[in-house]
């Protein structure tokens, strides 16, 4: 060769070809002699050269050759010379059987899974989960339905442990074979709830893609679940929602589809299915809606209680307002029914499951018989079983809901208190034998309704209620919210708003700080004089939308002239606390008297006007003893409760816990209660003095003379009492509040008469062996300040007389007059900004530059209905004295009246 063409010898250890050699050697290829002769240095002997080892050019040559496998360094001093290659155990070019991290592959290549791999390891897992389920498959057991047949009922307790009543559940059931069931009633389960019945396996994906579809675009749906998967899901004991049970309910699912025949499954599901009304099964369905036994079903009969498996508190057109007051109505849910009842029908003729012409035979909703009450559940005790079952299944957290708690197996501990449960039905009916006579007095003694409930101040503990004379006549639960207004016994809200935030300032925004206001003592001086002109915080004449002027009376066009909060409230007057509410501002009574324990719900009124403050809400009567307790706690708020604890097969599956909170400070809740102790016994509680313990409360009457209500409370028992007439009537759809003028004989009806005789006589039985407690000293607590028009007294006062006293009044009962207040000292100059006349001059003109001042918005005492006469008397003693305030405005507008306002100004009392 010649010498032109000879390569010349590279470095050792250098270059690219010297990394490849290394690359060879370290993977057991034999380098050729020759090469190696060229790659050592000249002055190396050639058994120099086979004995050392390999010298490479730079760190990064020498870590890919040891990535590749240093094989003759791992072999024990093995060498690749003439002497062989050396033992190598270490050799990566072995195959494994799980090559990973990769052979040969650098960087990330190194970490990434060949596709031999993952399809290794898919397969495997899916062997190892084939393996699973036909084990499971294997030892699944399919549903028993004689055993899920037997009854299970919800038992409730009494407070003390022993049991008050066992109800619900599945006990009302009876098993038919396949073929007594109707084919109607087959038919109609299938298009409404699974089409593909007759050939699905249990299971049917495109019944689950139609469903999602339907719902997504709001058009009437089929379940996504088969009639296999909702039996099997009926059929198992418990309910939970949890990842185990659908996992066995998959299960289950196809061992009943591998194992029972289409006629088992349907017989199955139709046996244990719930239809409400306590029937499980459709023997029992049809004997509960129709009463008539399922073979005498027809087709239009079948397609409503098929429409019932849909859910039936919301499609029996009895409604269930104990489950959804808003929701479940009869209205509500005999229009879903019937919709849904239409669609059923119309679903069997596109199916091939019923002709045009036997379909055109069905035009009237076939309505099923009124809903009866368990015999069980007459008097009290249904209301009881009603409150409970509704905070159960408000507050639970785990789900448990209306159907499930109807399937039974339940046991409820409450807080009702037997003995107390009978003494407060049987002071109402004392007063319903003694007094309200409906067949002698057709007119006015008709309807009448007691409600109450009685709360255990330091817990918040419902220990009992007056819901009706019996739940399985009378529907509605009076003991909570019906609607009747509470008129005057919101007042005290009104006074812990001002004691709470303070008055305004006149000169300030709408929204102040607390630096701004200025905190409200007892002692304040409001205006009390009869059709006073209510202004805002700011002195401005207060309009209504229709721009008329708005003057407050009190009940029996009282004047009372300039007077302070506490004897205000005493005689119940209502213009100070309407112009004490502006001054305040009526978000403010709103939001005390939600902190006190009220909700604010569709039974609040509305706060941004000022009749508000003279209550125009309508709150239950638990809601308004729970948050009368706030006060009896010096201020602190505990949520009222009726269920102390559920358990489901002796595992606790809910707990009340108590979570008390600080409404107001001690200060001001002992300065609320020393001002309605006073109520009791020196005004218009009188009445409901308790002999030898201190009480404090409230009556209330309201526009019309609709409602009466006394609210009261020891430091141990709260206590609420109404009185109303309402016809309850479902099918009356001109329901509404009747007066009650004339009503038990009485000319009117007042807070301090009925209601607060039922209070007195209750509470005389629950108070009996507790101890006497007193209520705390109220402390000194804000400024008196002046409102309403009251003028400040100057330095040196003339004496001017006392409020006139009511001349419906007893004379031997009337508090002596309250003197008007004086001062030595000047007092703090007037919020009103200088004019030129008075600000609250019921003649000033320039207010409002001289429009509507003088309108009478308040009229004469007319409330809503323009009568003229004056129903909120609640006078101290023997129901005499009209003190409490009623029938103030109201619809006058209307009726022909000057100043009408609307029906917006409805309450006083």
């Amino acid at each position: 060769m010649s010498e032109h063409r000879r390569k010349t010898p590279q470095p050792q250890g250098g270059g690219r070809a010297a990394a490849r050699r290394a690359a060879q050697q370290s993977t057991g290829r034999r380098a050729v002699p020759s090469r190696r002769a060229t790659s050592a240095s000249p002055s190396e002997s050639p058994s120099e050269s086979h004995g050392e080892e390999r010298q490479y050019g730079s760190r990064a040559e020498a870590r890919r050759a040891a990535q590749k496998g240093g094989g003759r360094r791992r072999g024990g001093g093995g060498s690749d010379g003439p002497g062989g290659r050396g033992h190598d155990h270490g050799d990566p070019g072995k195959k494994r059987i799980i090559d990973y991290p990769r052979h040969g592959r650098y960087g990330f290549r190194r970490w990434v899974p060949s596709w031999k791999l993952v399809s290794g390891l898919c397969l495997g897992f899916l062997g190892v989960l084939m393996g699973i389920a036909g084990i499971a498959y294997a030892f699944v057991v399919p549903p028993d339905i004689n055993k899920t047949a037997q009854a299970q009922n919800n038992v409730y307790y009494w407070a003390d442990g022993t049991q008050m009543v066992a109800t619900g559940g599945a006990a009302n059931r009876q098993m038919l074979k396949y073929e007594q069931i109707p084919v109607e009633m087959r038919n109609a389960v299938i298009s409404a709830e699974n089409k593909s019945f007759e050939t699905d396996k249990g299971i049917d994906p495109k019944g689950i893609g139609r469903a999602v579809l339907n719902m997504a675009t709001g058009g009437e749906t089929q379940g996504g679940s088969t009639i296999t998967q909702q039996y099997v899901k009926n059929s198992m004991l418990t309910q939970d929602q949890t990842l185990k049970r659908k996992f066995q309910e998959l299960f289950i699912t196809l061992k009943v589809a591998g194992d029972q025949s289409k006629e088992e499954v349907m017989a199955g599901y139709l046996n244990v299915s719930y239809y409400g009304r306590g029937a499980s099964g459709l023997q029992a369905a049809a004997r509960t809606y129709y009463n008539k036994d399922a073979g005498e079903l027809n087709a239009s009969e079948c397609a409503f209680l098929a429409t019932l498996l849909k859910g039936a508190s919301y499609y029996d057109p009895a409604g269930a307002p104990d489950i959804d007051k808003n929701n479940a109505t009869a209205a509500k849910n005999t229009e879903r029914a019937k919709e849904r009842w239409k669609w059923i029908l119309d679903e069997q003729v596109k199916d091939g499951r019923m002709t045009a012409e036997k379909r055109a035979e069905f035009k009237k909703f076939p309505n099923p018989l009124p809903k009866k009450k368990d015999a069980k559940l007459g008097g009290q005790t249904g209301y009881l079983v009603e409150l409970a079952k509704k905070y159960f299944l408000a507050n639970n957290d785990r789900g448990i809901d209306a159907k499930q708690l109807e399937l039974g197996g339940f046991e409820i501990h409450t807080t009702f208190q037997k003995k107390r449960v009978e003494e407060l039905e049987a002071a109402v009916n004392k007063v319903y034998k003694a007094k309200i006579r409906p067949e002698e007095r057709p007119k006015t003694d008709t309807h009448v309704e007691f409600g109450g409930a009685s709360v255990d101040a330091k817990t918040g503990a419902i220990i009992a209620t007056y819901g009706g004379q019996n739940a399985t006549t009378h529907f509605m639960n009076n003991a909570d919210a019906t609607g009747a207004q509470v008129g005057s016994t919101w007042k005290p809200f009104v006074l812990a708003a001002a004691m709470q935030y303070g008055v305004r300032d006149p000169s300030g925004g709408k929204e102040q700080s607390e630096s701004q206001r200025t905190q409200v003592s007892p002692k304040s001086i409001y205006n009390g004089d009869n059709k006073l002109q209510i202004r805002d915080y700011t002195g401005k004449v207060w309009l209504n939308e229709n721009d008329e002027v708005w003057r407050q009376t009190n009940d029996g066009d009282e004047d009372y002239g300039e007077i302070d909060l506490r004897t205000a409230m005493e005689k119940s007057a209502n213009s100070p606390f309407v112009q004490l509410g502006m001054d305040v501002g009526t978000d403010k009574v709103k939001d005390v008297a939600v902190v006190s324990g009220l909700k604010d719900d569709d039974f609040m009124a509305d706060a941004t006007v000022p009749s508000f403050s003279i209550g125009t809400s309508s709150p239950s009567a638990i809601r308004m003893a729970g948050s009368y307790a706030t006060f009896a706690t010096s201020g602190q708020q505990n949520d009222t409760y009726s269920v102390t604890e559920v358990k489901q097969e002796g595992v606790t599956v809910f707990k009340h816990e108590k979570k008390p909170k600080r409404a107001f400070s001690p200060v001001i809740a002992d300065n609320v209660t020393d001002v309605l102790k006073n109520v009791v016994e020196n005004g218009t509680g009188k009445p409901a003095r308790l002999e030898g313990r201190e009480a404090a409360g409230k009556t209330g009457t309201t526009d019309g003379n609709r409602s009466a209500w006394f609210v009261g409370y020891t430091p141990q028992i709260s206590t609420a009492i109404s009185m109303f007439r309402y016809d309850d009537d479902e099918t009356n759809k001109e329901r509404e509040f009747l007066k009650m003028f004339g009503t038990g004989g009485e000319q009117k009806i007042h807070g301090n008469s009925f209601p607060a005789t039922i209070w007195h006589d209750y509470m005389t039985g629950a108070m009996k062996g507790k101890k006497a407690v007193s209520f705390p000293e109220p402390k000194d607590l804000g400024k008196k300040v002046w409102g309403g028009g009251a003028e400040s007294p100057s330095p040196t006062p003339s004496p001017t007389p006392s409020p006139t006293p009511s001349e419906e009044e007893d004379e031997e009962e009337k508090p002596p007059p309250s003197p008007k207040p004086t001062q030595t000292t000047p007092s703090p100059p007037s919020p009103s900004p200088s004019r030129t006349c008075g600000i609250w001059d019921p003649n000033c003109q320039e207010a409002n530059g001289g429009a509507n001042a003088g309108a009478d918005g308040g009229g004469d005492n007319t409330g809503a209905d323009g009568g003229g006469d004056n129903t909120g008397a609640d006078g101290g003693g023997d129901n005499t004295g009209a003190t409490d305030g009623a029938d103030n405005g109201g619809a006058q507008g209307a009726n022909g009246n000057s100043g009408g306002t609307g029906s917006i100004w409805g309450n006083n009392g």
